[in-house]
């Protein structure tokens, strides 16, 4: 089985690039990036390192317009529907563990619409963007309450805002932190290991 390739979605390839910790692995972790952005952002790759190193199977996903060439990001059903496809294919690939499902920015929203439908297990959100810059009134909140175990990172200097806690959504807010999360990825990454270790899903 490759580690590193594209998969068919109804919008074009994706791209998918898996890590595959030692030893039987004890949850599968996807993630997607920001709007204009890609996989190697440091809070991925910070978190896919942890991941990886306390159990899990992490696989990134380019979504199709960046795998074209486009910055401008795919309307928000473009992007569920390559998603929802990708996910199809990975739960096939790595069966018998629970999946996760998350991302940064647009790619933590993404995972928020879909995670019910894709029957994931819990959802990490990195700088999920509350809501465009100046524009709170436009809130996104209600993506978050998805049902499930979701875990939210934001910097307290985001200017998409911080999203309140809620009904099985854990916040935490990091420190001087802006929407990249550029600061402490390790620190960043470390939440979310010790989040998915209390549930469960990584190995102490």
């Amino acid at each position: 089985m490759p580690e590193d390739d594209d998969v068919p979605t109804p919008r074009g390839p994706a791209r998918v690039d898996t890590d595959l910790p030692a030893g039987a692995p004890s949850a599968l972790l996807v993630l997607g990036h920001g709007a204009g952005g890609d996989v190697d952002a440091p809070d991925l790759r910070a978190l896919r390192d942890a991941a990886v190193d306390a159990g899990l199977v992490v696989a990134r996903v380019t979504q199709p317009y960046r795998v074209a060439g486009r910055r401008a990001p795919a309307p928000a059903g473009h992007l569920d529907e390559a998603w929802t496809a990708v996910l199809a294919v990975l739960r096939q690939r790595h069966p018998g563990v629970p999946l996760l499902v998350g991302g940064r920015s647009s790619g933590a929203r993404v995972a928020c619409r879909t995670a019910p439908a894709v029957g994931a297990a819990g959802v990490v959100a990195l700088a999920f963007p509350l809501h465009p810059p100046g524009r709170p009134e436009r809130s996104r909140a209600a993506e978050l309450a998805t049902g499930l175990p979701t875990l939210v990172v934001n910097g307290d200097r985001d200017p998409f805002g911080v999203p309140e806690p809620g009904p099985g959504v854990h916040v935490v807010t990091r420190p001087g932190e802006r929407h990249d999360l550029r600061g402490d990825p390790a620190g960043t990454a470390a939440v979310v290991r010790d989040w998915l270790r209390g549930r469960g899903w990584a190995r102490g």
